[in-house]
């Protein structure tokens, strides 16, 4: 098993994994990640609500921390404390909200005045992208390490890059200052 999954972040999508979900989670929450945020933004509120329960056991046993991503109703509903948001949806709900229904708040970020947004709201972490061309924003340019570097050197709170990270190149974005990097098909598919 590599060490190199220790700083990386699990982006779930349900749509790229071929075999038995559930078992795809246990794989790679078998790799002590940072931590794994549910994403699955196909799901109705009920589909995502159970599933987020199941995730939630399986992260549990693992010891590897879960993020609700987007959906604070089920987050709160469910006495789940960690959450993932885009910074639109942070300022939407506002600084007190965040702090008095959630442990830890993770902000995606795209600029760095995004990140001082982020930090203002009481988030923990960032998720910073996009760094490398990714198939699952086809077109989009990648921001490149040295965004990496400005933002990473203005943010007091550990900052994982998104967009096109894999092992490969996981180690130049915590080169450039990253505590990390998220990965969403390198972990559905393996």
């Amino acid at each position: 098993m590599s060490d190199i999954y220790k700083n990386t972040i699990v982006i779930t999508n349900k749509s790229l994994v071929t075999g038995d979900y559930l078992a795809q989670i246990r794989k790679v929450c078998a790799l002590n990640p940072v931590s794994l945020i549910l994403r699955e933004k196909t799901l109705s509120d009920s589909e995502y609500e159970a599933l987020a329960s199941e995730v939630y056991s399986i992260c549990n046993s693992f010891d590897v921390p879960f993020y609700i991503h987007s959906h604070s109703d089920i987050a709160i509903k469910l006495g789940f404390k960690n959450i993932h948001l885009s910074i639109g949806l942070a300022e939407e709900l506002g600084k007190d909200f965040l702090s008095s229904n959630f442990d830890s708040v993770s902000i995606s970020c795209h600029s760095k005045e995004d990140v001082l947004k982020a930090c203002s709201l009481g988030a923990d972490r960032i998720i910073l992208g996009t760094i490398f061309e990714t198939d699952c924003k086809p077109g989009l340019i990648g921001k490149g390490l040295e965004f990496v570097s400005s933002v990473c050197s203005a943010c007091p709170i550990p900052v994982y890059c998104i967009g096109g990270i894999k092992p490969h190149n996981l180690m130049s974005v915590m080169e450039a200052g990253a505590a990390g990097g998220c990965m969403m098909s390198e972990f559905m598919r393996m």
